[in-house]
Parts: C-alpha cells; sequence; structure tokens
C-alpha cells in the first residue's frame, strides 16, 4: 500500500512539473522538494527542510519578478508605449543591453592579468614601460 501510494505521488508531481517551460527561478515547489530530500537525509527532518525550501524559493522568485519589474519599466522609458508583458519586456532589455536576468548592470570583460600597465599614451623618442624585468 505504502508503495502505491509512493508511486501514485510521483506520478502526480512529475505531471505537475513537466509543463512548466520557462525559466523562472524559484518557486515553493522546485525549493521545497529539494529541501525535503535534504532534511530527510539530514537526520530525517523533511518537513523543517521543505518549509525553509519553500520559504528560499518564495524569497528568490520575489526577487527575480522585482528585478524584472523594474527592468521592464526601464524598458518602457527607452520605448514608449511598447506592448507586452513585464517578463517580456526584461527579457528584451536584458537582450539590447547585454545583461543576464539577475544582473541589472551589462557585464564586464575580465581584464588581462599579464598585459602591461601604461598610464596613457607614450610620446614619441620616449622609451615605453620597462616589461623585461617582470
Amino acid at each position: 500500500m505504502k508503495k502505491l501510494l509512493s508511486l501514485s505521488l510521483a506520478a502526480v508531481m512529475a505531471v505537475g512539473v513537466v509543463p512548466v517551460a520557462h525559466a523562472e527561478p524559484g518557486g515553493c515547489i522546485k525549493y521545497g522538494a529539494a529541501g525535503a530530500v535534504g532534511g530527510h537525509v539530514a537526520n530525517h527532518h523533511g518537513v523543517l527542510g521543505a518549509l525553509g525550501g519553500c520559504v528560499t524559493g518564495m524569497y528568490v522568485r520575489h526577487r527575480y519578478r522585482k528585478e524584472a519589474r523594474a527592468k521592464a519599466v526601464l524598458y518602457d522609458k527607452e520605448h514608449p508605449g511598447a506592448k507586452g508583458t513585464y517578463a517580456e519586456k526584461a527579457t528584451a532589455y536584458d537582450v539590447e543591453h547585454s545583461t543576464q536576468p539577475g544582473a541589472m548592470n551589462p557585464t564586464t570583460a575580465v581584464p588581462q592579468v599579464n598585459a602591461p600597465q601604461t598610464n596613457g599614451p607614450v610620446p614619441q623618442g620616449q622609451p615605453g614601460p620597462d616589461t623585461t624585468h617582470m
């Protein structure tokens, strides 16, 4: 009986999770399931882990949606009269400004570590920085 109950619960969860295709992070179900497994492994505290995971998932999703709404407002300032949901506008903002979801500022290139550093252009006839004794 217990095995049948477990299999039916797994089937219901699989059907409920499969249709979700968009990549919105967080959520009570996603994080709650991971928290339940973690809590079960950590001395059989599955309910406590599920509760903590659920709260964490709701907070992560809240932060994501708050940032998406802020990006949608910035997109509306640049494109007055634009149609679409705040998620679509946030995605368009990310594409136009080379940002990643979760970051409001554009990504920057990684500086080169071994490049010689100069303080501006070297005047003609003057030697450049000495890079032979590094």
